[in-house]
């Protein structure tokens, strides 16, 4: 597994009555590239690759969005990264692909509250209220390359290259607190 080497442990970043950052867990995470008979790749890991662009399944403990056409990410406990790698190693002289474990390299923000759609707004060029719920999207955050997961309709998660997480979380906290003052 790759070291995780972030400045940011898991803690509350900001809570207000606007909305609540707060940095998650460490969480598994395994980048998938793959062409072919993808039915083979969701038999091995036990979930169903999804197909369509931002779109995202569960199953066995196991998240996957669809970032691009051939790109997937996986989200998976820590304990199952490794039974996740060797059943995709056992696929490869079928169906060769790329597949990196990248747990070390990103940081989880969950951004929850009233006004999380317009957090994440303020710094995105995305319309954030066109994601859907069970969606996620690879978009920009204060110049930054992030992926948004949508959990309910006032609950997101931010992932994040560790490099880009301090200013991402000052950016989000700030956020939070203008907008919070805007209610008072």
């Amino acid at each position: 597994m790759s070291k995780h080497i972030s400045s940011l442990a898991p803690s509350v970043v900001v809570d207000t009555a606007a909305a609540r950052v707060a940095v998650s867990q460490l969480i598994g995470r395994i980048s998938l590239r793959a062409r072919g008979d993808l039915a083979a790749v969701g038999n091995a890991i036990g979930v169903a690759l999804p197909t369509k662009i931002g779109t995202c399944a569960k199953a066995d403990g196991i998240e996957v969005a669809c970032l691009g056409p051939d790109e997937w990410t996986l989200l998976v406990s820590l304990n199952q990264i490794e039974k996740v790698e060797d059943a995709l190693a056992a696929l490869y002289p079928s169906l060769p692909h790329s597949m990196t474990e990248v747990t070390g390299r990103e940081v989880t923000f969950t951004i929850e509250g009233p006004q999380a759609v317009d957090l994440l707004s303020i710094a995105t060029p995305r319309d954030i209220a066109s994601i859907k719920v069970g969606e996620a999207r690879r978009t920009l955050f204060d110049g930054a390359t992030v992926v948004l997961w949508r959990d309910a309709e006032t609950s997101f998660r931010m992932d994040v290259w560790n490099s880009f997480a301090p200013f991402l979380a000052t950016t989000l906290e700030t956020g939070a607190k203008e907008l919070a003052a805007e209610l008072a």
